[in-house]
């Protein structure tokens, strides 16, 4: 499945790459053009998200007035979900997708010529061997191919130069060259930022919510640990996300880590504008 993304996702590269001439310039292309085919997605599982939200006291005070009864509490909250016409996995969708997203660039950075360039297997092969008896392999097989034939074979040439940084370089091979980690650690800062401003506006609307739940003070006070503890777990996991994948960005190539910080800017520009813009529809 992640072969077949990756496969389209590079058709789509190479034809914006025809046009820029720019591997750089075509990776941030290409994620522009990804998010707008996204966004109806997005804006759905916003509106989803903000409903859950306002749905969950009502769960709560279920779990609260069948505790002692598992089986009536777990229908009763089915018949809520039913009622409010959710799905309680409706939530999930938008983590596939980033999954499928992640690996199938994974798959397309790393083996450029299969998926981009869709050159002939026999072609990358011949190379590999060249490759071999040349700088005896490299874990990025098609990527050192560029590298040493880029110069020679117009089948397997891309130009990976962007704003001065090689695109197609993996900062755990080339840690004494500082300027490969300029895009991982871009990557960090804005993950920081956008982890920042989400719970900064989840703070916003759980105060909007207290406000509207004097009623259920008393109900609120019995569930303030357990809603801390996830609220925490929640704040750890959010910030242990960009240290997992900047490992990953590390030993993968720059391309990768490109997209991923293009991606982060634009999904936090786009955060921004969908909170106001639910916003002022629920208005």
């Amino acid at each position: 499945m992640f072969k077949f993304f990756a496969n389209i996702f590079g058709y789509v590269l190479n034809f914006i790459y025809g046009i820029v001439n720019n591997y750089g310039v075509a990776i941030i292309l290409f994620t522009i053009l990804l998010k707008l085919i996204m966004l109806p997605i997005s804006i759905k599982q916003q509106k989803t998200m903000k409903k859950t939200t306002k749905i969950q006291q009502k769960v709560k005070e279920i779990q609260e007035k069948y505790k002692s009864d598992p089986t009536r509490m777990n229908q009763e909250v089915m018949d809520l979900y039913k009622k409010e016409n959710m799905s309680p996995f409706s939530g999930c969708l938008s983590s596939i997708l980033q999954i499928i997203l992640v690996i199938s660039m994974f798959y397309l950075v790393s083996r450029p010529l299969t998926y981009m360039k869709h050159v002939e297997p026999d072609l990358i092969n011949q190379y590999a061997q060249e490759l071999q008896e040349a700088e005896g392999g490299t874990n990025y097989q098609e990527i050192g191919i560029i590298r040493l034939k880029s110069a020679e074979d117009e089948r397997v040439s891309l130009n990976m130069n962007f704003l001065g940084l090689n695109l197609s370089a993996v900062p755990s091979q080339n840690y004494k060259d500082w300027k490969v980690f300029i895009i991982p650690v871009l990557y960090v800062v804005t993950s920081i930022i956008s982890t920042r401003v989400t719970m900064s506006l989840n703070k916003t609307k759980k105060k909007k919510e207290e406000n509207l739940q004097e009623n259920t003070k008393d109900l609120v006070k019995k569930n303030d640990d357990e809603i801390d503890m996830m609220e925490e777990m929640n704040k750890n996991m959010t910030l242990m996300m960009p240290l997992m994948t900047v490992s990953i960005a590390i030993i993968a190539p720059l391309g990768l880590a490109l997209y991923w910080l293009v991606n982060n800017i634009f999904m936090l520009a786009e955060r921004l504008l969908m909170d106001k813009f639910i916003k002022s529809e629920e208005e």
